[in-house]
């Protein structure tokens, strides 16, 4: 049984991780297109690295919840037919166990360096400027897919959902493409879909199966049907 699962903002909420986004559209009382655009670090580098450095301290306090810890026994039980593919730039998966797994829109423990393309693990700030620790220039920035640019391993992620048997959408909205289209897709190759998540998404393509509920619950008890009937 070939299945992916896709993951957002809704799994890491129960770790205590900070979703960052406000009801009246402000991230930590910035706009969004003053800290995750590529013109907003172009226009004002300090002030996109002072945000993102404070939220990799802030991921750092956090655990892994009980939804990440039965991702990871899906995937001890399943090996590589299972694939996570999360929205989030923590690394809460990780620390859970999850290792097959891809971060589509970057990670916080990781800098991008603008003059190499290389993409060192990174746990210290970023606005004092160190130098890469390949190349050794003074180019580095978030490795986080802003708005505008592309989400990583798209060809990788596709060909997954196209060849899935089981679909699960967790903790999010489904309202951001690429990811939103990945439930349709999936359906229209003949996987099986199921929402966890705290309300019913607006996705075109209803799930099979809809559960509303905290992650903590409806993912646990997920993962045991799917290591019994496997």
């Amino acid at each position: 049984m070939r299945i992916v699962v896709l993951t957002g903002a809704g799994i890491s909420a129960e770790s205590g991780v900070p979703t960052f986004r406000d009801a009246d559209g402000l991230w930590e009382g910035h706009l969004i297109e003053d800290v995750a655009t590529p013109e907003a670090f172009e226009r004002d580098p300090d002030t996109v690295q002072a945000f993102y450095d404070a939220r990799r301290r802030a991921v750092a306090s956090v655990h892994p919840n009980a939804a990440h810890d039965a991702l990871a026994r899906l995937e001890l039980a399943l090996g590589e037919q299972l694939l996570v593919v999360t929205q989030n730039v923590d690394d809460l998966h990780e620390r859970a166990g999850t290792r097959n797994l891809v971060h589509m829109h970057g990670e916080l423990r990781r800098a991008l360096c603008l003059a190499c393309g290389a993409r060192p693990v990174w746990d210290a700030d970023l606005v004092w400027r160190p130098p890469c620790p390949v190349c050794g220039e003074r180019m580095l920035r978030p490795d986080v897919v802003w708005f505008g640019e592309v989400p990583y391993e798209l060809d990788r992620i596709e060909q997954a959902v196209v060849a899935c048997d089981v679909f699960a959408s967790i903790g999010t909205s489904g309202a951001v493409y690429p990811a939103a289209g990945y439930v349709a897709l999936a359906s229209a190759f003949g996987a099986r879909t199921v929402e966890l998540n705290l309300v019913a998404s607006d996705a075109v393509v209803p799930f099979d199966d809809a559960r509303a509920g905290r992650a903590g619950d409806l993912v646990p008890a997920w993962v045991d049907e799917i290591i019994a009937a496997s």
